[in-house]
């Protein structure tokens, strides 16, 4: 689908890569962007900036406010879940409650948006959903093994939409970064790659129709690693 047009709704919005994603449609003419989050006060800035912006409030995590949301952007045409969680809750010693954060936000909170929206986009004649997933998807982190688990199965439920869309004239896209230079991974001395270079990576994938999209050198490299020997990119991630 070519960005340039559309209506779309990114979550997580207010900072970071959503942040990022916003400022990239914008750039490439999205007739109007619906910028959303927990507290929408954080995005009224993007909205005073550029009046194709809307501003939304949303949380992830509460059912009411995503049904909420399809109603008042019932417009929408690609949407873009960004919105995230990342507690470091590892497997073991990791609080079970954090790690329950990250499976009602990244794998619940996508899947109800995706629920809530498919008969928006439908309706709408057809659209693309972009899963934002992460290369940990591949090999997981110890130290962040609760969102790694939620990502895997934010991935698995991305494939699954996959097939059951396919002929709905929905196309359905999982981005897979590695290290992106936000707040949430910020103390991490790796190389980082900025958000926004990360953001028009992502909608070049989408416009080119790539069904998986690794956006960056690290997830590239990544994933041309864990083709080559799964077991050892495994060993890799897990020894970080």
């Amino acid at each position: 689908m070519q960005v340039n047009g559309t209506i779309a709704l990114v979550t997580g919005a207010n900072r970071g890569l959503g942040r990022a994603t916003v400022e990239a449609l914008l750039a490439r003419g999205t007739a109007k962007v619906y910028a959303a989050a927990r507290r929408v006060e954080t995005v009224k800035d993007l909205a005073a900036a550029n009046r194709r912006v809307v501003p939304l409030a949303l949380d992830l995590t509460d059912l009411e406010q995503v049904e909420r949301a399809a109603m008042e952007a019932g417009d929408t045409t690609l949407l873009i879940n960004n919105g995230g969680s990342l507690t470091f809750a590892d497997p073991l010693g990791g609080d079970l409650a954090a790690i329950d954060v990250d499976l009602r936000t990244n794998f619940v909170g996508t899947l109800a948006m995706a629920r809530a929206f498919v008969p928006v986009l439908a309706g709408n004649g057809g659209g693309a959903i972009v899963n934002l997933l992460s290369l940990v998807v591949f090999g997981a982190v110890p130290a962040m093994g609760g969102y790694s688990a939620s990502k895997a199965a934010a991935a698995s439920v991305t494939q699954a939409l996959r097939a059951q869309l396919a002929d709905k004239k929905i196309t359905v896209h999982g981005v897979f970064p590695g290290a992106v230079d936000t707040d949430m991974i910020r103390d991490f001395p790796i190389p980082k790659t900025s958000a926004a270079a990360v953001a028009a990576a992502i909608l070049d994938g989408v416009e080119a129709g790539e069904e998986n999209i690794f956006p960056d050198p690290m997830a590239q490299q990544g994933h041309r690693a864990w083709r080559e020997d799964p077991a050892a990119f495994e060993r890799q991630m897990g020894s970080m």
